[in-house]
């Protein structure tokens, strides 16, 4: 029967599971950007002895990191023809820099790379200066347990 309860705690958790399911369909048929409000842009160019450095030093690090769960990385060649969507963003031909963007609008930029403990503590100054919304742990929501409500 359509908008009955059900009666056992498997069938609550069933339903919630499909509509969670439901919802993770959504999300990966929308278009990739809609996804992330903020990533990382590694603006580098071919040659560049410090993006190089990074790459070995930071590179393999980077995506494991809480860093990267609040910015993702995207790495940009610009010796390349500039990306559409960061038609907002100003190009540099300083590398490596990096950019902090958010649905679009640049937040801040790092030009240089001096070393992974100034890396790190630079990159979360500027991942300070993001909105609270942006921050994974400020999206997490709480699924309440359902109560039971059989009587005994």
């Amino acid at each position: 029967m359509i908008g009955a309860k059900p009666k056992s705690i498997a069938a609550q958790v069933r339903i919630r599971c499909i509509i969670a399911l439901g919802a993770l369909s959504m999300m990966l048929l929308l278009p990739s950007g809609a996804l992330r409000a903020a990533e990382l842009l590694m603006l580098e160019q071919s040659g560049c002895v410090w993006c190089e450095r990074w790459h070995a030093e930071i590179g393999p690090i980077y995506p494991k990191t809480s860093e990267a769960e609040i910015a993702p990385l995207r790495r940009v060649d610009i010796d390349e023809k500039w990306p559409e969507d960061l038609a907002n963003i100003e190009p540099d031909h300083f590398t490596p820099t990096f950019v902090l963007v958010e649905n679009g609008i640049e937040i801040d930029r790092l030009r240089g790379y001096a070393g992974e403990e100034f890396f790190w503590f630079l990159i979360d100054e500027m991942l300070a200066k993001l909105p609270a919304e942006a921050k994974p742990e400020d999206r997490m929501t709480m699924i309440e347990p359902i109560p039971d409500k059989q009587s005994n």
